[in-house]
């Protein structure tokens, strides 16, 4: 039996726009002294695992490629999707890969985490609870009322309920119970417990990215087997379903750095990119700010955004109409 970590890395990071691209996502771009996302989630998990499996798509394998080649992490193995076909089917293929009692570690690669202690007691806790046959999901105390995130009704490791992400007055009422987390998208489980939850309650989800993963030539999946895995993520098709769930309640610091709001977050107060509760990423131009506050600026070679902080996750309607207007601003 070996601990390895899954890393998904297919994100294109829309709320981002236009750091990232489909070219670069945000979990390639080298904004944390001078590390990705990716590579940082790398040399978090290697304490604990003894190998890397990579699941991304054919547009940045090459990336991941560049980053491990940077990183002391000979082992490693490559799942290229042809298509994205969503969390269930990305750690299917991961599962499919390794021994049915390897422990898997499944991290997404554009978090931001804090090492140290309580990361990782989280993760031991985690990976003792997949030995006994659980499938575990990570929940982050909530630091304040946040509605871009689903949450996690508890008590000690037991999971009461999942919830959508919730209104503001209704996170609020969660905060104040005591008992709810955030929900953070990382997971621990044994490869065929997994496998064998799959199969229970989404047969056909199995059954296509079986079939797609014996098809795949040197960890490349193909097209036609691919398009017919339907798409659904890990948390609708087993996690909220399955009875051998469990939770670790955990205090590591965390983001998912999904919106410049997240950034400026992020960015230390006396940085020159922070003009009070504005921020400013990209430019080399000497930029002020009058008479408006949680603004951010960002600029690129070809686009300049300018957003209010409080909208920050709007950024992926941007992107969203700029696929079908100027496809050309995205690549």
């Amino acid at each position: 039996m070996s601990v390895i970590n899954v890393i998904l890395s297919g994100g294109v990071g829309s709320r981002l726009w236009p750091l990232s691209r489909k070219s670069r996502p945000k979990q390639y771009l080298p904004l944390f002294e001078g590390r990705s996302l990716f590579e940082l989630t790398v040399q978090r998990n290697q304490p604990f695992c003894e190998k890397v499996v990579v699941v991304g798509g054919k547009d940045n394998y090459l990336l991941s490629r560049d980053s491990l080649k940077g990183l002391d992490a000979s082992e490693y193995q490559e799942v290229i999707e042809a298509a994205p076909r969503n969390t269930a089917a990305a750690i299917a293929f991961a599962a499919l890969s390794v021994h049915p009692k390897d422990i898997l570690l499944v991290t997404p690669s554009d978090h931001l985490i804090q090492a140290g202690t309580a990361y990782s007691d989280a993760i031991y806790q985690a990976i003792e609870l997949a030995k006994e046959d659980h499938l575990v999901t990570f929940g982050l105390v909530p630091a304040k009322p946040e509605t871009g995130f689903g949450y996690i009704e508890y008590t000690g490791n037991e999971v009461l309920s999942f919830r959508e992400k919730p209104s503001f007055a209704l996170a609020e009422e969660f905060i104040a119970r005591g008992n709810f987390l955030w929900n953070s998208g990382m997971f621990c489980f044994a490869a065929g417990v997994f496998l064998d939850e799959l199969a229970r309650y989404e047969p056909t989800v199995y059954a296509t990215s079986k079939r797609a993963f014996e098809q795949s030539k040197e960890g490349f999946l193909p097209l036609p087997e691919s398009m017919e895995i339907p798409s659904i993520s890990v948390d609708y098709a087993v996690m909220e379903r399955s009875k051998r769930i469990k939770v670790v309640p955990s205090k590591f610091g965390w983001s998912d750095m999904g919106s410049f709001d997240a950034l400026y977050e992020f960015t230390p107060s006396d940085s020159t990119a922070r003009k009070g509760s504005n921020l400013v990423i990209g430019s080399d131009k000497r930029v002020e700010f009058l008479g408006v506050e949680n603004v951010i600026l960002v600029e690129t070679a070809d686009a300049i955004l300018v957003l209010d902080r409080s909208k920050a996750q709007d950024v992926k309607k941007i992107y969203e109409r700029l696929e079908k207007e100027s496809p050309e601003l995205l690549a």
